[in-house]
């Protein structure tokens, strides 16, 4: 008798929206064109316009309700809560998956956020009220490698970014999670958990003074296009060591 053997399908990636990489190079050109633009002393206007307007704004209870909310999107956190819901949803599911995708946000983000904010060394607008006690004008130019680095990691903003890779994951891992509770996730409460957090924290480090508006834009576009690739990635369907043959379940597509 012809000996058969199981052949696995090919790996394919997972849809997002809107479909298609072009999404993904606009997110790319316009991220690269805000940075070619800082480089060249535009869009300072704006940015200079929205912090003073913010600075004039900003009684005693706003400025700590926006502290309060912006510790929504603390990296640190974000990252141990993903790994935490991957981890028991791991044990539930015996299967080693859930936790493949807070580990490799984590290297995305560890890869992109950190790098460009040490390569385009820009200071906050804070930077002119509190050490190093900068001139107005000179919290606004990128590339101002003379400053020691934690006065110069302004752009982009880690905190936006940060929040919209997260809450992204752990909306990936809530759903399943649920339910092996026997309970289900609603589409509009995935939505909220991926669109409020991160639109809070804009607002938020912005109306502080913490980012420059610009810097927030461009955490708003790299977050983005971190959490398209994550969420093209087939989870249930990653070639993995034989070793984890009995912690190999898919956890996306589980009942």
């Amino acid at each position: 008798m012809r000996e058969t053997t199981a052949v696995r399908g090919k790996v394919q990636l997972r849809p997002v929206r809107p479909a298609g990489w072009w999404f993904d190079a606009l997110l790319l050109a316009a991220l690269v064109g805000m940075t070619v633009a800082l480089a060249n002393e535009r869009l300072f206007g704006i940015d200079r316009a929205v912090a003073d307007w913010s600075q004039a704004h900003r009684p005693t209870a706003a400025h700590w309700t926006a502290v309060i909310l912006n510790y929504l999107g603390q990296g640190t956190p974000l990252t141990l809560i993903a790994l935490g819901l991957g981890v028991l949803l791991a044990v539930r599911l015996r299967s080693v998956r859930p936790v493949l995708p807070p580990v490799l946000a984590f290297a995305l983000t560890f890869l992109t956020i950190g790098p460009l904010k040490v390569w385009t060394a820009r200071p906050a607008p804070s930077a002119s009220v509190k050490p190093p006690f900068l001139p107005a004008e000179r919290t606004l130019p990128l590339f101002q490698d003379d400053l020691p680095l934690r006065f110069a990691q302004s752009y982009p903003s880690g905190h936006v970014a940060n929040s919209i890779v997260w809450y992204g994951v752990i909306a990936l891992l809530l759903a399943p999670l649920l339910r092996t509770y026997g309970r289900t996730m609603p589409p509009r409460l995935v939505a909220v958990v991926r669109v409020v957090p991160p639109f809070l924290v804009l607002c938020t480090t912005t109306y502080l003074g913490w980012h420059w508006l610009t810097d927030s834009v461009a955490g708003l576009l790299l977050g983005f296009l971190l959490d398209r690739l994550l969420h093209r990635v087939p989870w249930d369907d990653l070639p993995l060591p034989g070793m984890l043959r009995d912690w190999n379940r898919p956890f996306i597509s589980a009942p």
